[in-house]
């Protein structure tokens, strides 16, 4: 009799490090002896992602967008269950691994819980490699520095650790490859947006979250150039106002990070702006702030947004 398969995904709206912690923790699993689980993805493969998964010539995981009752899952890159997969409040959390804050998070049952504050769920895990003393093949290493890359934009971001640092550093010597410039074409590949419609852009990389009831998203998109992005902001308002719409937001942050300048410009929208403009002493103008230095959503964006929620 076949064992049930067990299902390993990162959040909605998956990033790099989402789809590559999935593929890298199938792939730790069999390397203990654990050969039912499988990755999946809960959202389209960006064009970043997909950089990633061509040089390596692999398939993207399957998608799936809700688990039955009872369905072991592993979780990666993510922890609440706003961001997961329809069902994931009856479904049976085995394990998570994560870099996130923890919240809205809850089971009827123990698991194993690893979170640790790094700038990459990958970061954890090629110390899990290690500490296990398993071998870290080519397309391994390569999945797990495309991750920290993505994360940590090339090691500049404020999210990046000693241990982001020494696991990238170590990883380019495995892959054989010059990170820099791999890191450069991958990051660029993701500021393709010109065939994105307003609505995918918005939601292209969009967190969901909660604050005593208040729910807000922030998104945000890599980019060349702020300015492009910002030659469509009528039509972006006009699909930021349905998301809102649709989900009962108070508040939808849209982020526009520049990743060769490391700054940002934000579209804030919703009854709830005051939590923008308190978090980081800003007048909005138009709907904008320009944020100097502000490339990070998890440790920039989201402590002091919620914060004044």
């Amino acid at each position: 009799m076949k064992k049930e398969e067990v299902f390993i995904f990162g959040h909605k709206n998956p990033d790099t490090d989402s789809i590559c912690a999935s593929l890298v923790s199938e792939r730790l699993d069999k390397k203990n002896g654990w050969d039912c689980t499988v990755a999946k993805r809960l959202g389209k493969v960006n064009k970043e992602t997909q950089y990633v998964l061509d040089y390596l010539h692999l398939e993207a995981p399957e998608m799936i967008d809700k688990v039955e009752e009872g369905q072991e899952v592993c979780l990666v890159d993510h922890n609440e269950f706003n961001q997961s997969i329809e069902g994931i409040e009856k479904a049976k959390i085995l394990s998570v691994t994560d870099h996130h804050r923890i919240a809205n998070f809850e089971t009827s049952e123990p698991l194993y819980y690893t979170a640790k504050p790094y700038g990459c769920t990958c970061t954890i895990l090629f110390e899990e490699y290690k500490r296990l003393g398993h071998e870290i093949n080519k397309e391994e290493a390569i999945l797990m520095a495309s991750a920290i890359i993505s994360d940590t934009l090339l090691l500049k971001s404020p999210t990046t650790t000693e241990h982001d640092k020494k696991a990238l550093a170590e990883l380019e010597k495995i892959a054989g490859m010059d990170i820099q410039e791999y890191g450069l074409n991958m990051l660029k590949a993701g500021t393709d947006l010109g065939d994105f419609s307003e609505a995918e852009l918005v939601n292209l990389d969009a967190k969901n979250l909660d604050k005593d009831g208040n729910k807000f998203v922030i998104a945000q998109v890599n980019t060349v150039s702020i300015e492009d992005v910002l030659k469509r902001q009528k039509d972006l308002e006009s699909a930021i106002n349905s998301e809102i719409e649709k989900k009962g937001l108070q508040l939808f942050v849209f982020a526009i990070t520049d990743i060769l300048n490391s700054n940002s410009e934000i579209i804030a929208l919703g009854n709830r702006t005051d939590a923008v403009e308190k978090a980081f002493d800003v007048k909005l103008e138009n709907n904008r702030a320009f944020l100097p230095g502000v490339v990070s959503r998890k440790k920039q964006l989201l402590p002091d947004i919620d914060k004044n929620m």
